[in-house]
């Protein structure tokens, strides 16, 4: 089948399986060009490990010198007829078939994280295949929605501002024009489904399970991903809905690692800099900060992808000598991002945008170049004019 882009707002409906696989070989060959991380994790569990920082998480576990065996939980969909499968589908599968080349484990259960039916499944790999207990347990799930396992009760996240009506700068990635857009407040039952998805309750679960079934590793991490932002992005992310949501996710990491200090163990926030991904591109006001941001990041040679913020998260913090936090405890990624100077300059440019002059204050032309990427589009070696496989299984299916 040939394959070829087709976005609808802001997703890309199809995925290339060459050039995802390229994305997932490019992060492994950038893990290996850096120094080995001593003393890595053994046996990890990765919740979301199919794109952004859970599969980058997952690659720097895996070829980052300790040779971890990885589970991933992700939640994606196959390719069906004339219909490609998801991005996240084809990078899985890269993962699973480049880490069986290395002689590594890699195993994936495909399923609804919230579910109990998924975590059953994946106790049962633990059990079956690694017959011992996990040393890292990652958390970085972003959903839409969230059917709770034991009341049936759906509830749906929301990106909308707390108190008051919030109208700003945005662009409209379609047409490459700026917009202004107003997004009305968040009703308290909106702020309340909002945490009930992107909150901490499912990490706690995950964590109670293992700890349940004594798959929990003496001296065992759990990690999950957070942000926090400038002040530019405030009203709409941490003071938003999603904010409420993070804010819960990191009161449950201190719940989490006072209860794995029995085991000798710990759970941690990592505050990464604001990325285009595939969720994060679906926020409201994100996308037109990030391309300023990028720009001058790039330009005081500081920009950082997914796999190198994770890269320094193992080496530098999780299984190396960095151990600064933040007054919260929170080990912070981002401070490259909200370091004064690049905030200055994002705040100047910021004033200034115009339609006329979009390509010359932003990275607006790498980002629409990054975000097919992401799909395995724009890789001038693929010839997207050829036919290709676009039903592959995973490997450990």
């Amino acid at each position: 089948m040939i394959v070829q882009p087709k976005i609808r707002g802001f997703i890309c409906t199809t995925a290339h399986p060459l050039g995802c696989a390229k994305n997932v070989q490019a992060q492994i060959d950038y893990v290996r060009s850096q120094k080995p991380i001593p003393g890595g994790p053994r046996k990890v569990l990765i919740v979301g490990a199919s794109t952004g920082y859970g599969l980058s998480s997952r690659v720097v576990a895996a070829f980052g010198g300790s040779n971890a065996a990885t589970i991933g939980v992700v939640f994606e969909r196959e390719a069906e007829f004339k219909r490609t499968a998801t991005a996240g589908w084809y990078n899985t599968v890269a993962f699973e078939q480049k880490a069986k080349d290395a002689g590594l484990y890699a195993k994936t259960v495909n399923g609804d994280a919230f579910a109990s039916e998924t975590k059953q499944k994946v106790r049962e790999l633990i059990r079956q295949d690694w017959q011992g207990q996990v040393d890292l347990v990652i958390y970085s799930v972003a959903a839409p929605r969230r059917q709770h396992p034991q009341t049936g009760v759906v509830s749906k996240s929301v990106l909308k501002p707390i108190g008051a009506s919030y109208t700003g700068k945005s662009i409209d990635l379609s047409t490459d024009k700026l917009e202004t857009v107003t997004l009305p407040a968040a009703s308290p039952d909106e702020i309340n489904q909002t945490i009930a998805v992107m909150g901490g309750e499912d990490w706690q679960m995950w964590i109670d399970e293992l700890e349940k079934n004594k798959m929990l590793a003496p001296g065992v991490s759990a990690v999950a991903y957070s942000y926090i932002g400038p002040q530019l992005t405030k009203a709409i992310y941490r003071s938003g809905t999603i904010g409420k949501a993070k804010n819960h996710l990191e009161k449950t990491a201190q719940d989490i690692d006072a209860q794995l200090k029995k085991l000798g163990g710990k759970a941690l926030i990592s505050v990464n800099r604001a990325l285009i991904t595939q969720s994060s591109s679906a926020i409201p006001f994100i996308p037109l900060y990030y391309i300023v941001l990028n720009k001058i990041m790039k330009e005081k040679n500081i920009d950082e992808s997914c796999i190198q913020q994770m890269y320094r998260l193992f080496a530098g913090y999780l299984y190396g000598n960095q151990s600064s936090m933040d007054g919260n405890g929170f080990i912070r990624l981002d401070n490259l991002e909200l370091r004064e100077d690049v905030q200055r300059d994002v705040y100047a440019a910021w004033d200034k945008l115009q339609d006329s002059n979009l390509y010359s204050l932003t990275d607006l032309q790498a980002y629409h170049d990054d975000f097919l990427k992401l799909f395995g589009f724009g890789f001038p070696d693929i010839n997207y004019d050829e036919d290709v496989d676009i039903d592959l299984k995973f490997p450990s299916a």
